[in-house]
């Protein structure tokens, strides 16, 4: 069975970056790269017109920066994954453009292979942030204003108190950055069940993707108790 390839947008001010990117992603068999777009001001317009499974989205642009378009585009129906483009590994624009329901980032710099299956990954619904990202973005999120944390932490809480005991087992442990597989061995559950109960936590809080989750349970303090954890 053939596959429909996957639609890509890409955004940039840097008319170099685009043709880069074009060159290397127009390549694979697999990426069909559907338009090109100059400012997040044009982001909806594009979307609308193009239909993206995917939108490559520089963070910082002139009039309209990629964070802005990001949050505009992903409060959207049907909604395409975006992949926000940086030359930071924690950089703040990054953190928030997660939280806005980004599907993850990747530097400039990074490999042509590796953004090639970036795209792909998001694509196929699975985000592109290592662990080692994660932790970073933690301790981005972890230094904040005293008074910025106290109040995210509260907000995190009561929507926290919204999932049933397993849920928010599972979500902790997502929070750990544990694989389906190492939740279902530690709680005890298939992996089809983990699924469903990560599934059901993303739709509850109309998250896209796991890193959010991870956040939300960041937030609400909820990893504080490292014993659990996985070495690193």
């Amino acid at each position: 069975m053939t596959h429909a390839p996957v639609r890509l947008l890409i955004i940039d001010d840097d008319p170099l970056v685009r043709a880069g990117l074009t060159l290397m992603l127009g390549g694979a068999d697999d990426i069909a790269i559907v338009g090109e777009g100059a400012d997040g001001s044009e982001a909806a317009e594009l979307v609308d017109r193009l239909r993206p499974d995917v939108v490559l989205m520089d963070i910082r642009m002139p009039v309209m920066d990629g964070l802005t378009a990001t949050e505009a585009l992903r409060a959207r129906p049907d909604a395409p994954e975006i992949v926000v483009l940086t030359t930071f590994h924690a950089d703040e624009q990054v953190l928030r453009a997660i939280r806005a329901g980004a599907a993850g980032f990747v530097l400039k710099d990074t490999p042509p292979a590796q953004i090639v299956e970036s795209v792909r990954r998001v694509a196929a619904g699975d985000p592109v942030l290592s662990p080692a990202v994660t932790r970073q973005l933690m301790a981005r999120a972890a230094g904040a204003g005293q008074e910025e944390r106290v109040d995210r932490a509260a907000r995190a809480r009561e929507r926290i108190a919204l999932l049933a005991d397993r849920e928010r087992e599972v979500a902790v442990a997502v929070g750990r950055g544990r694989s389906n597989a190492e939740i279902a061995a530690t709680l005890y559950l298939s992996v089809a069940t983990v699924k469903t109960q990560v599934s059901r936590i993303l739709a509850k809080f109309g998250f896209n993707n796991r890193v959010q989750i991870a956040l939300l349970v960041h937030d609400a303090g909820l990893l504080d108790d490292e014993s659990g954890s996985n070495p690193a």
